[in-house]
């Protein structure tokens, strides 16, 4: 069938439509691979009640921003969802969509222009995580929409490090030298691109060769830090092969020793411009970093507060937090909900909170009313569930000053978005 693109959704899909019926407006249809205004023809791939799914066929009249994928295994591969469209128009896309989801969800016209801070658009992630198949070796990433193996041999958006630690690891599984317990393997470069941790996932019961450290390290001589971690337990303790585990980070205004099973972030060119963006111009005597992570924001703001109030759950990240903390940050190990549970008179000049992808949940916003910070700086990766937070957070006497989009991500269509609250 022939469909015209409406536009770009939220997911890395087009909307287009059925025919009208009877009923009225056609039947919302969703297609990946398509850019606005596009007239393409296309596959019927999964039809409900209220909605359907299809596959691109052919483009028929193609955008004026549509340009040539990078990658071999675009369309493929399930990571990237916009390099068939130029740089300048993903951001525009991704500017749009976020400005209709707070308009949609929360009810709000961002003041003034949304703020855009690009990266980058090639080799700019530090981290990244693939499967292995044991017999044969393979590696690489699942294909779009399934748990199949894609086999990968070079990925253009991570950094030049960790392909060529892609070109080692191939290597080394070639010639059966990584064992055969290797389930997942994940890299991770520091911000200069000159060290590397790998962290590898095996089997509970697996056993790798004893000489495994020195062939990674004879074929990486960039490699900091070799940890494996058996079996699927969450937090489980890894054993640390080579190094003393993890790597550490160097930024504009610290450095941070971040652990296997740590998350830091992942775009190694806008580390440092999120960070001033999250903390910059901000001072007082209290600020409140909520997720803090292993100590990013809180490490900066220490610098013009004079205490600071850091709060993690994830056991690894809490530990690398106590150890990245300068004096004046006091680390708490706990739930965001836990603690404003049992802290609801904390006193805070101003509150960072950069939830995970579920966002911060109703309970959590309601417990963020009771504190008296008249600051609240929201950094959320995930606009819809960022979005319902600022609802709740709006009734409760918030304005949105400032709306930041932080391009952490081109070629996909996730989108990292920064808001400066206040009341």
């Amino acid at each position: 069938m022939e469909l015209t693109v409406e536009k770009l959704i939220y997911g890395g899909e087009g909307l287009a439509r059925l025919p009208a019926d009877e009923r009225g407006r056609g039947k919302a249809v969703f297609l990946p691979f398509v850019l606005e205004g596009e007239r393409v023809e296309a596959a019927l791939a999964d039809e409900k009640p209220g909605f359907a799914r299809a596959r691109l066929e052919r483009v028929l009249e193609a955008s004026p921003q549509r340009t040539a994928p990078a990658c071999p295994y675009f369309t493929q591969c399930g990571g990237c969802h916009y390099q068939h469209a130029g740089y300048e128009h993903q951001l525009a896309v991704k500017a749009a969509i976020l400005r209709e989801t707070l308009r949609r969800t929360a009810k709000l016209e961002p003041p003034g222009e949304i703020r855009i801070h690009p990266s980058p658009p090639w080799s700019y992630r530090n981290r990244t995580r693939l499967q292995v198949q044991a017999r044969p070796f393979a590696l690489g990433y699942y294909r779009m929409g399934s748990h199949r193996l894609l086999e990968v041999e070079q990925c253009p958006i991570s950094s030049p490090l960790i392909n060529r630690a892609l070109a080692a690891l191939w290597e080394l599984g070639r010639a059966g030298k990584l064992g055969t317990g290797l389930q997942e393997v994940e890299l991770f470069a520091d911000g200069e691109d000159r060290r590397l941790a790998l962290e590898l996932y095996a089997a509970a019961e697996a056993e790798p060769p004893k000489d495994l450290a020195q062939e990674v390290a004879a074929a990486l001589p960039e490699l900091a830090s070799l940890a494996l971690f058996r079996g699927r337990a969450p937090e489980s303790r890894p054993q640390i092969l080579r190094g003393e585990g993890g790597l550490d980070y160097a930024t504009g205004r610290a450095s941070y020793r971040v652990s296997p099973g740590s998350f830091f972030q992942t775009n190694r060119h806008l580390t440092d411009e999120l960070v001033d963006l999250v903390t910059a111009g901000r001072s007082g005597v209290t600020a409140l970093d909520l997720y803090a992570g292993v100590g990013l924001f809180a490490a900066a703001l220490a610098q013009d507060f004079e205490r600071v109030l850091a709060v993690e759950s994830s056991a690894p990240a809490y530990a690398d937090l106590k150890h990245n903390a300068p004096a004046p940050v006091k680390c708490f190990h706990a739930t965001t909900q836990e603690y404003l549970e049992r802290k609801t008179r904390t006193a805070a000049d101003l509150v960072v909170v950069d939830p995970p992808r579920a966002g911060l949940g109703e309970k959590v916003v309601g417990l963020l009313g009771r504190l008296t910070a008249p600051r609240l700086t929201y950094v959320s990766c995930d606009p819809a569930t960022m979005s319902r937070d600022l609802r709740g957070l709006l009734e409760l006497g918030f304005r949105v000053e400032q709306v930041h989009l932080v391009d952490l991500f081109p070629q996909t269509f996730h989108i990292e978005s920064v808001l400066h609250l206040a009341r």
